[in-house]
């Protein structure tokens, strides 16, 4: 029996991605209504992560999954942090903005971060995990994949940046694969509580 999870975004890309993730864990995965919007006021990742997936599942009465991410560069004290996003207008602007902040800073290591909750119906925050990658910014961008700080962000044990992977390798080791890994058994632990 599947029972659905309401993603907690307008963006069909992240759909795809999550549903990918969670393609064996027996749940059926939607986007949030388009009017549904929350406010991302949370001073960390973990903190939206739990207001989007809290709001959504009061508003559809459903279980919710939400996830906020985003790059924290050590020597800007963890900025961009949860105002990744909002660094610039446009990929290229944020990317532009965050080499200018770094200058010609030697130590250049950085962590993508991904909160991931998951509320029940009555938007009591059921599940939650966090996931990490680790790597550091390079002075100018490598590859065209991904979308975000990917062509920037490099990946020493891979020698790659996030825009050089194949979708797989990204997959494999990414801030946001690793939160939704951790709550694979959990969530299909909550199913079968379910039926």
């Amino acid at each position: 029996m599947t029972k659905l999870l309401v993603v907690a975004t307008s963006n069909p890309g992240k759909l795809r991605e999550m549903q990918a993730y969670l393609a064996d864990s027996g749940w059926e995965l939607t986007l949030k209504p388009e009017e549904l919007d929350v406010e991302e006021t949370g001073e960390t990742f973990v903190a939206n992560a739990c207001l989007k997936a809290s709001e959504v599942a009061k508003a559809t009465g459903n279980w919710a999954i939400a996830d906020d991410s985003g790059l924290a560069v050590d020597a800007l004290n963890g900025a961009p942090g949860v105002y990744s996003a909002r660094y610039g207008q446009t990929d290229a602007e944020r990317i532009a903005r965050l080499l200018r902040e770094l200058g010609d800073e030697v130590s250049r290591q950085a962590q993508f971060v991904c909160a991931v909750a998951v509320a029940s119906p009555d938007g009591a925050i059921a599940l939650q995990s966090e996931g990490v990658c680790r790597g550091e910014i390079l002075t100018a961008t490598r590859g065209d994949g991904g979308f975000g700080y990917d062509p920037i962000f490099y990946v020493p044990e891979k020698q790659l940046t996030f825009a050089q992977m194949t979708p797989e390798e990204k997959k494999s080791i990414s801030h946001r694969g690793k939160a939704l890994k951790a709550l694979i058994p959990q969530l299909v632990a909550v199913l079968s509580f379910e039926s």
